[in-house]
This record gives structure tokens, sequence and C-alpha cells, in this order.
């Protein structure tokens, strides 16, 4: 099976008012590739002084992980009302340059054709940097970097992204509210709006929807009894449905694959 790559800044969070731990796409995609057993490699980032707070989980998921330090580490403050999220920006991360992208970045991901990019904010990964990073690779891209614009405070979704950040980019993944708040709807010529080939909304409680091919189709997931904690849980969508695509799965066979890990990891099935 191909491997696929994961690249982002890790993060700390403070979710429902408890002690700060491990965040971002590069924790929770890895999380999702270590239940699948599929092989990856984590490139991140952080700062010098949380390297062993943060790295530490991170290369305990069994991954290849290449590091480097940061000046600073993103940092958020997550609680929950329902299927309500409200979060607070409470620092910023780096910023991946161009030079990153060709240099180190390029040496880590040696040999890999699909890779996901999980920003946590707008000014994470600029149009530049991930032309560089799509240079023969299969880009997928989260839209968290399209919608939060990099200012400390209360998040709320700001559309003004440059639409240069989606012209290398074969799979977008966004939250339904992402969706709604960056195009008309949900349906297929909104879509379609985005110009890109692949674009998967997860729906949380109702599964993803998925439009490939000129076509979109809705996969729901099993319901979920009791409370869970759905941090992350986007991430390890995005990684469970490249690793499926990677692996030649078509876009609806993904997205199942990637909703049923996803319902087995707030399950605490597979961990």
């Amino acid at each position: 099976m191909k491997p696929v790559g994961i690249v982002g800044n890790l993060a700390r969070d403070r979710v429902e008012g408890g002690r700060t731990r491990v965040g971002g796409g590069p924790y929770y995609c890895g999380r999702a590739l270590r239940a699948l057993a599929r092989r990856g490699v984590i490139v991140t980032k952080c700062a010098e002084s949380e390297r062993r707070e943060l790295l530490t989980p991170l290369v305990g998921l069994g991954l290849p992980v290449f590091w480097r330090p940061a000046p600073s580490t993103s940092a958020f403050a997550i609680e929950y009302d329902g299927d309500r999220r409200r979060m607070v920006i409470e620092e910023l991360g780096d910023t991946w340059t161009p030079e990153e992208a060709r240099g180190w970045v390029a040496e880590a991901l040696a040999g890999i054709e699909w890779v996901h990019v999980a920003p946590l904010a707008r000014s994470d990964f600029p149009p530049e940097t991930l032309a560089e990073l799509a240079r023969g690779r299969r880009l997928s891209l989260d839209a968290q970097g399209l919608v939060r614009a990099p200012r400390l405070g209360p998040l709320e979704l700001d559309t003004g992204y440059d639409p240069e950040m989606l012209r290398h980019v074969s799979i977008l993944k966004l939250a339904e509210d992402e969706a709604r708040a960056l195009a008309e709807g949900l349906d297929e010529r909104s879509l379609r709006s985005f110009g890109v080939p692949e674009v998967v909304v997860t729906l949380g409680a109702r599964g993803a929807l998925v439009y490939a091919d000129g076509l979109t189709e809705l996969v729901p997931t099993r319901p979920i009894a009791g409370r869970v904690d759905p941090t992350g849980a986007g991430d390890a969508f995005s990684a469970a449905y490249l690793a499926a695509r990677a692996g030649g799965a078509n876009p609806i066979a993904a997205a199942r694959r990637a909703v049923a890990l996803v319902a087995d990891l707030l399950e605490g099935r597979v961990r």
C-alpha cells in the first residue's frame, strides 16, 4: 500500500477547560493511520519549548516523524455544545515557506505521492507553499486554511481567502459550516465552484458528502451512542480518506472507510 504524507503544525489544545494536550492535524491524522495500520510520514513543527509535551505523544504513535522548531505553537481553547463547537485562537503557529517545501519537507516526503496539508489558520500555508508541496504529488487540503483568518480571539469564519490556494489542490475537505460559508450551498453546482476535482464535506453525525466526477453523493455514518469528544475527527477522516484513495479506492468507497474509522475512534473501538 502506498504511504501518505501529513504536513502541518502541532497545536496546544485546551478542551472544555481541561488541561492542555497535543492537537493539530499531524497528531489526529497520525492516530487514524495507526488505527488503520497504514504507512505514513508526519512532517510538523512546534516551539522548541513544547517539544517534549507535544512531540512525544506524536512520536509514540509509531510513525516516522520529521520535526523542526518554530518560533511559536498554535494554541486553541475549545468548547462543545452538542454538535456546535466554540473555539478561541490563543496563539498562531509558524508559516511554512516555499523554501521549506523545497528543502527539508521535500526530503521528508521523498517518494510519497499523496499528501494531506492540515492548516490551523490561513497563514500556515501560503499559495506559493502549497504549489511547491503539490509538485509531483496529489494534494489534499483542509479548508480550515481557507476560513480561519490569522488573528487571535474567538474564531469566526472568514471567507476572504486567496483563490490561488486551491489552484494545485486535488482534494478539498470541509466541515459543513465551512462549506456553507464559502459556497452557496451543498449542491453539485456549489461544490463544483471550488474548482477542485474532489470535494468532501463532513456532516458530523450524518456522515459525509462527496463531490467527484461531477456527481454528489451522501455517505452516511452509523449512530454513535453517548457523549463523545469529537476533537480531531475531521483530521482522522482526512487521513483515512487519503489513505483509501492512495490505496486505489474510489472517492465514495474512500469516504465509507473514513466515516467508519471515525466512528470506531469516537467509540473507542480502536486507538
